[in-house]
């Protein structure tokens, strides 16, 4: 009974369900392979950066300072311009539920120096929680080949999560956030559709796969489930909803698996990291893969399971308890209503500054709003009626080619990116509107929009 109920392996990829509060291993597959974490290495950064606010080096209201460096990472990411500033609350929250790439280093410099001198923290914090198979090049988990963490580790994590910053715990089951208009759901799908789900990250690049490390609670029972390597964003969440089902339904069959001890006590395999960049991304692909990939695109290659039947599961076919709803019936299902949370720029603010803050983000939008339409080059030609009759005039008289090439680069990022560009056109606006787009910002704004979208462009993986 014991060697049917041993799950096999059908592809690449790594499971792993533990209890929260005791670390004691429920399942785990290919747990202590090493792989690469894509964003799931903004955890580490998220706790590094926490651990500083509860020792009192810096606070939540702490103003950083977008650089270069930040603005230039890859999406997925806010598409701030250097020069930009946001405290750390917010730039927490953007990276947390967008995945944002360049709010990552915006934390690393704010609080390490520098993406070196951070990496050298993340490195060190990892070594004091005992993720002894993870190792960190830079913050945000973009292609990197020292970059390498395990289900194990990640699981690690994900406990000294709940256990060292229990007061902060809440960004990492935000359900949403709004900048300006943009409103942006948790890349985690469990969020608001898995009874319970209370956590806690995404990842992806060619290389690893669709990872996430998820966490729900139900009758006082905290468990944390890993996935790495998954064949989509639907899967990794299907995966995850399969793992935490079990583990909470599975106590009363625990006799039919040996113990696997806790999760500190899993033996390290020595290998190299699987590369899955041919399978994620190679030629057979329609549209370039990301970790806002939400269908799933890849899911059945291998002939992957999504009932639940295939060879991870904990015990032998006929013996697992029923589960109520298929995990992929309920990804399907819109999640549950919640107000998204407000991010902005500048300092901290509250009442009618917020306010203000927040229409200043959304009139910042506008343009890149307009250039994200199906028809740019119409937009400039007919105006939305709603918008006020200044913004309209200069939509109408601004070049085609400049919101094209944004808005085929990155949408979200063009969104944006030239929001330090109205306000000089909005202020300014009063009647001389038809002079101003005709002289400067036709210059003055085409070397930066040459220059931008070549990050933006750049693959995830």
């Amino acid at each position: 009974m014991l060697a049917i109920a041993t799950p096999q392996m059908a592809r690449a990829e790594a499971l792993l369900v533990v209890e929260a509060d005791t670390g004691k291993v429920l399942q785990a597959d290919n747990a202590t392979m090493p792989w690469y974490p894509a964003s799931l290495s903004k955890l580490m950064t998220a706790y590094v950066t926490l651990k500083a606010v509860k020792d009192g080096r810096v606070s939540l209201d702490t103003l950083l300072t977008v650089s270069p460096t930040a603005s230039s990472q890859s999406p997925s990411k806010m598409g701030f311009r250097p020069g930009t500033q946001v405290t750390v609350d917010n730039a927490l929250k953007m990276m947390l539920v967008k995945s944002a790439n360049d709010m990552a280093v915006v934390l690393a410099e704010g609080v390490g120096g520098s993406i070196d001198g951070f990496a050298g923290m993340m490195n060190q914090t990892a070594q004091k929680l005992g993720m002894t198979q993870t190792s960190y090049v830079n913050p945000n988990g973009l292609p990197a080949d020292g970059q390498i963490t395990s289900a194990r580790d990640m699981a690690i994590l994900a406990r000294a999560i709940i256990r060292d910053l229990p007061e902060y715990e809440y960004f990492v089951h935000i359900p949403s956030i709004r900048f300006g208009r943009r409103v942006t759901q948790n890349f985690n799908k469990l969020i608001g559709r898995y009874p319970g789900a209370d956590g806690f990250k995404t990842g992806f690049i060619c290389a690893s796969g669709y990872n996430l490390v998820a966490s729900a609670t139900r009758d006082g029972k905290r468990l944390i489930a890993v996935v790495l390597g998954a064949s989509s964003g639907r899967m990794r969440a299907i995966r995850a909803a399969q793992l935490l089902d079990r583990g909470f339904a599975g106590n009363g069959l625990a006799w039919l698996r040996p113990s696997l001890g806790t999760v500190d006590n899993l033996v390290p395999i020595d290998a190299t990291p699987p590369n899955l960049r041919e399978e994620m991304c190679g030629a057979k692909h329609k549209r370039p893969a990301s970790d806002e990939d939400g269908e799933d695109t890849v899911a059945n290659a291998g002939g992957a399971s999504t009932n639940g039947d295939n060879g991870a599961s904990f015990f032998a076919s006929g013996l697992q308890a029923a589960m109520p709803t298929k995990p992929a019936d309920m990804l399907a299902q819109p999640a549950a209503a919640s107000e998204p949370v407000v991010v902005y720029t500048g300092p901290t603010k509250t009442g009618a500054a917020l306010i203000a803050a927040v229409d200043a983000d959304t009139e910042k939008m506008q343009p890149a709003k307009r250039a994200k339409g199906k028809h740019a080059r119409a937009a400039g030609k007919k105006p939305d009626a709603a918008d006020d009759a200044k913004a309209d005039a200069k939509s109408a008289s601004k070049p085609a080619a400049k919101p094209v090439r944004h808005a085929n680069a990155k949408p979200d990022a063009a969104a944006a990116k030239p929001a330090a560009d109205k306000p000089a056109a909005a202020k300014p606006a009063g009647k001389p509107v038809a002079a101003k787009p005709a002289a400067k910002p036709k210059a003055a704004d085409k070397p930066k929009a040459d220059a931008k979208p070549k990050a933006d462009a750049k693959p995830a993986g």
